[in-house]
């Protein structure tokens, strides 16, 4: 039995169908990054798991108990949001304790003064003051506990409100965009705190992030998320190499993957220079979109050794090169990923020739759905001539090309 599972969830606010029959299961100690563009529904998915929002159908089952109905505070639910949400006027220390303290303590016991006469507050304190401290010192912020949350920086905070969420032991931990208002270098120290905390906590976590590099970093399953729909649920790996949809495919990868129109015909495709034999090719002639990644686009030995094209611009990044490359037979652009070595004295305007790895080619229908696995063989890079390219089916793939 899963220790979350979403069955159908709708929620629509004003007319607007922002998430549409989401289904989601969840393993226990199981790490999942929902991943998507701004405004796909991720941050709305979270607030109806916690019970912020309601679902206006679906039901949520946390170890196979339905919490639909269920108020937030009593689904054990720990959530970090995008701004902290810490208190300002309260120390780190206060501020960890809050759970804590609302769920030890009655309303009487936490009122100042007359609280600390009921009999037990100070034990119950006391326990809570010792959490607090050993949550602190896991996370490495022991030394804050007396800052309030304008002393601190943005890495400092983020740590306080994990230490706040995981305090109380919840039964799923939520997280909504925590590391977006750090810089790129606390960004990549922090996530490896959050995989270390994970591993520590054991709890089933849901993590939600725009942000690829995040997702396929720290996740054990990524789900794909598009106009309030689950395009794809699946490892890092797979979600990378084999994307369902081509709207996955467009979404994950930096450099975004190569995306070239063609057609399939009598189980082959053609692309500009290119001849695919595909698998399970549809009967008939249609248009399909190639794509590939630019790891797999390699420089040719010359021009004349693979797809005509011209570098538009190139991109020196240190350990790698990218390369902006049009094809003179479509005059679409293909990002080619390269060594140093390779690029060395290539510039804007140059003439090149490309080959691309057959065994790493993907074909998408119109429809955005895949057409089978990878493609079977080719002859990739080879002369429109050479690959048994008619001028006609070249004079096609144009239109197509520039709509």
């Amino acid at each position: 039995m899963s220790a979350l599972s979403l069955r159908g969830i709708t929620k629509a606010f004003g007319g607007n169908q922002i998430l549409n029959g989401v289904s989601l299961d969840v393993g226990a100690g199981e790490f999942i990054a929902l991943v998507g563009p701004s405004g796909c529904g991720k941050s709305t998915l979270l607030r109806v798991l916690a019970g912020l929002d309601h679902a206006d159908s679906g039901e949520i089952l946390i170890g196979g108990q339905d919490m639909s109905g269920v108020a937030a505070a009593e689904r054990n639910i720990a959530m970090v949001f995008q701004s902290y949400a810490l208190y300002p006027h309260l120390t780190a220390s206060q501020n960890i304790a809050v759970p804590l303290a609302m769920r030890r303590l009655s309303r009487v016991q936490r009122l100042p003064f007359i609280g600390s006469l009921i009999p037990g507050q100070r034990a119950t304190r006391a326990a809570i003051a010792r959490d607090v401290r050993d949550m602190a010192t896991s996370l490495k912020i022991d030394h804050l506990l007396d800052r309030k949350p304008g002393q601190m920086s943005g890495g400092q905070r983020q740590r306080v409100a994990l230490a706040r969420a995981m305090v109380r032991q919840p039964s799923i931990f939520l997280m909504d965009e925590p590391l977006s208002n750090l810089d790129a270098n606390l960004r990549v120290h922090a996530r490896g705190e959050i995989v270390d905390l994970h591993r520590r906590a054991g709890v089933p976590t849901l993590y939600v992030t725009h942000d690829q590099a995040e997702a396929l970093s720290l996740a054990d399953r990524v789900a794909v998320m598009m106009g309030g729909r689950l395009l794809q649920i699946a490892s890092p790996q797979l979600i990378y190499d084999d994307p369902a949809h081509i709207e996955v495919a467009r979404f994950i990868g930096q450099p975004r993957i190569n995306l070239l129109p063609a057609f399939a015909e009598g189980g082959v495709v053609l692309c500009g220079g290119l001849r695919l034999t595909l698998e399970n090719s549809p009967a008939g002639k249609m248009p399909v979109t190639l794509a590939i990644r630019p790891e797999f686009v390699f420089l040719a030995k010359s021009r004349h050794d693979g797809l005509a094209a011209r570098i538009e611009r190139v991109e020196f990044l240190g350990s790698e090169v990218i390369l902006h490359c049009r094809l003179d037979a479509i005059g679409e652009t293909v990002i080619a990923k390269v060594q140093p070595s390779e690029a060395s004295g290539l510039a804007a305007g140059d003439a090149v020739g490309l080959r691309l790895s057959p065994g790493r080619t993907l074909i998408f229908a119109e429809d955005g759905s895949r057409l089978a696995g990878f493609v079977a063989g080719s002859d990739a890079g080879l002369s429109a001539a050479d690959a048994g390219l008619s001028a006609a089916d070249a004079d096609v793939q144009r239109e197509w090309a520039h709509g």
